[in-house]
Formats: C-alpha cells, structure tokens, sequence
C-alpha cells in the first residue's frame, strides 16, 4: 500500500511540474507574439488578467497611420493610408484606435468613412488633418463632403490636435463675398450621417470651407470641449448644424464663425445645448425652417448657459413663409449678451435671398417658446423683436427675467402677432400680447389660456 501512495504520489509532482513548463511557455510566447507584432508597428495594448492567464482577455488595437507609410508633411497625400487605416479599424473584432500623431501634418482629399464597423472604434486626432487648398480637388466628387462619417455606430473621434478646412480659397469664390462669382456648394468639413452612440471631444476645427461639423439623421449624441475658429466675414461657416437628429447633448464649447455658431433645422428633436461661448458669429438658432415651401418639425430644445458676443444675433428661431410644420418646446435660458445686434429674435419673414420673397400664407407654426434669464449689451434699440405669422400667430410665448440694454441705454422690443405671457423685470418691457388672446388657428378658435399643458416644459 505504501508503494502504491508513493507512486500517486509521484504522478502528482510530474503532472504538477508539467503545467507549470507548460504555462512558462505559453506566457513566453505570448511576449514572443507582442515583440513581433510591435516591431511591425501594430501594437496592440493587450491587458492580461491580474488573476492569471486564465479568463477572457480584454484588448484595444491600436493603428497609428505613420506606421503604415504616412509621410506627415501636409504636402505629400496621405489619403489612402488614412482610408487603409479605417477599413482595418473598421472590419476589427476588437475595440480599435486609429492614431494621427501629434507634431505631424497629414493632407487628406475628400474621403468616406462607412460603417457598419464589427467593433468600437475611436479617431484620436493629435496631429493636423489638412484639406486641400484648392477646391478644384473636388471635381467630380461630392462637393458637399470632406470628412464624411456614416453608417458607424459607437464612435468616438477626440483628440488635442487640430483639423484645417483650409476655406480661404473656398471663401474667395463665394458669391457672399463676390457677387460677380457665381453661388455654389462648399463642403462641411466633418459630416456625420446616420451615426449612432456617437462621442465627440476635445476637437479644435479651423478655417472649414462651409460648416465646421455637421449631424443628420443621427441618434445619441455627446458633444463637448469643440473649439471651432473662422474669421467673421467667412461665408455659411456654422459652427455646429444639427438636422433630423434626436438625443443630440452639446456643451462646453467655443465657437467663434462666419455664420450661425450652432443651427438646428430640420426633424430634430430632444437637443440640449450648456454652456457655450459664441462670438463672432450669427449666435444660436433654431433654423432657418420651411424654405422652399417645405415641412419642418423641431421641439424639445434647450439652451441652457451661454456667451454670446459680437455677434449678428443672440438667440433665434427663423422661418422662410410658405413652410410648413413647427418648432414648439423650446427653451432659451441663463444666456448674457455683450454687444448683440439682435440678442432676442423671432424672424418668421426670414429671407436670406438675392430676390425679394413672395408673401405666403402658409408658416411653421412656433410655440411654446421661453426666454429666460437674458442679460447683457445690445448692440441696436431693438433688443427683442417677435415678428410673427399673420396666419399662424406665435403662441405660448414666456419672458422671464431679461434685461438688455444699448450703449445709449434705451432699448424697445416689437412683436407682431406675438402671444404669451412675462414676468420678472422685463427690459426693454414686453410687447406679447396676454395668454387671454383668442388666436384663430385654421378657422378655429383656440382659447390659449386654456391650453397650458406645454407650459410644463417652457
């Protein structure tokens, strides 16, 4: 019996002995795997479980485009590389992080990231994306597209480094600057179509040939620390555009332009704006809405903390008559202006048209719309202007709390067909109509007083 004992015994410390060799070589290859690998320049960040190497491993993979023969001048093109990159990111199983290093610039043409990607992916832009200088690149291309995002879910683009539209060029042709040159379609610098849980952060754009960064038809949305620069005289230069998005959060951001510093147009819904600062610039608007006789659905929106300054507005809703559709459920609040041209404006006449536009009775009906906490400087007297539809009269205006006033001191407001209601300090004092207005809406007598279950929002 003793021999027997002895011998299991035996066994045991062989077995024992055996799997230790055996995990001493599996953990030696796997150094053997990753030196290999990084001398390739793929260098994957593979992190180990701290319990041992049993358990699922967790990796990130990561590709920095000078590994793949970038040549990092700003002169030379380096657009397949970065196309290369994406469709390896893209078609990866694991988490991937495409890497554009700090300290190099990289020329990109026009180019079409497409999703769906197997897995997360994140842009890291340390370096400098460059657009070509001339717009003649575009020929035979989309002229509306430079970087161009769609169909990915789960992506992030960040980054400390810098993305150049190049739109000097762009903005010397522009019939808004000549109106000897004939008006034709720039790019937006980065567009992002039919994206989903979608990260954007830390980004700096400048000098973009039309709007700095565009979402439509886009879904779950985070936006934050966005540096956006162009010169005041740069034409149709937005900030942000906002169109048929929903779950849309922007906040943290400077944003100085040409044109709006964010718009939001068409089939968007639930979008929340903080703490912004915008200047030069059209300020923050809702629209423009209904041209060219079309529908229009914008509502739950809140801007909630900005700076506004130098700019051509402060906050806005236009709409082009004959549209049709609404904007309701919208809220402007906590929001200091220092010399605003219009620093409270509703435009339902807007026009931004070479040729008078036609009067129209039809109109995006506006709706329960507040405007809270509004302080600051107006760079004119008329520091709240309300122009509404004769047919479809604003209703469910709130005022709140605003006090606007001009160099000289005085300051007026003017409404047309303006209805809702104010309280607090109000200057310039109000020129809403009461809520007790009967409004005719389609030959139908609407009580608004009434009508108070949207009041819950504004």
């Amino acid at each position: 019996m003793k021999k027997v004992k002895s011998s299991s015994s035996s066994s045991n410390a062989f077995s024992c002995c055996s799997r230790h060799f055996l995990l001493q070589i599996l953990y030696i290859g796997i150094n053997l795997l990753l030196n290999v690998t990084n001398a390739n320049g793929f260098n994957p960040l593979i992190q180990l479980p701290s319990s041992g190497l049993y358990g699922n491993i967790s990796e990130t993979v990561v590709l920095n485009i000078d590994d793949f023969g970038a040549k990092a001048d700003g002169i030379n093109d380096d657009t397949e590389i970065l196309r290369h990159v994406w469709k390896m990111a893209c078609s990866s199983s694991s988490p991937t992080k495409i890497v554009i290093p700090a300290g190099n610039s990289y020329r990109v043409k026009p180019t079409n990231f497409a999703g769906p990607c197997q897995s997360k992916v994140t842009l890291r832009v340390s370096g400098i994306l460059v657009a070509p200088q001339d717009p003649d690149v575009w020929k035979g291309l989309n002229v509306h597209k430079w970087l161009y995002f769609h169909g990915v879910k789960h992506l992030t683009v960040e980054g400390s480094g810098t993305i150049n539209g190049m739109g000097q060029e762009w903005w010397a042709r522009s019939c808004k600057t000549n109106k000897t040159n004939p008006c034709t379609h720039a790019p937006t610098a980065i567009t992002f179509h039919k994206c989903k849980n979608l990260k954007v952060r830390n980004v700096t754009l400048v000098n973009s040939q039309q709007m700095h960064m565009a979402f439509t038809h886009c879904m779950h949305v985070a936006v934050s620390h966005l540096t956006v620069i162009a010169p005041a005289d740069s034409p149709n230069t937005d900030g942000i555009h906002i169109s048929a998005s929903t779950r849309v959060e922007l906040k943290d951001s400077i944003i100085g332009t040409g044109d709006d510093c964010i718009s939001i147009v068409s089939n968007s819904s639930h979008i929340r704006i903080k703490n912004i600062i915008c200047g030069p610039g059209h300020g923050i608007s809702i629209g423009s809405l209904g041209k060219y006789n079309s529908y229009a659905a914008v509502e739950d929106v809140i801007v909630d903390g900005a700076v506004i300054f130098n700019t051509e507005n402060g906050v806005r809703i236009k709409t082009w008559q004959g549209g049709s559709g609404f904007a309701r459920k919208i809220r402007f609040q906590n929001v200091w202006m220092q010399n605003v041209s219009n620093p409270v404006i509703i435009d339902q006449y807007y026009c931004d048209s070479s040729k008078p536009c036609l009067n129209q009775t039809s109109a995006v009906k506006i709706d329960s719309i507040s405007f809270r906490d509004i302080k600051g400087t107006s760079a004119t007297q008329e520091a709240i202007i309300l122009s509404c539809s004769d047919s479809y009269p604003c209703t469910r205006l709130y005022l709140e709390n605003i006090q606007l006033i001009s160099l000289s001191g005085i300051t007026k407001s003017c409404c047309w067909q303006a209805y809702g209601t104010s309280s607090g300090l109000i200057y310039p004092p109000s020129c809403i109509e009461s809520c007790e207005t009967i409004v005719q809406e389609n030959n139908i007598s609407i009580p608004i007083s009434l009508q108070n279950d949207n009041y819950a929002f504004i």
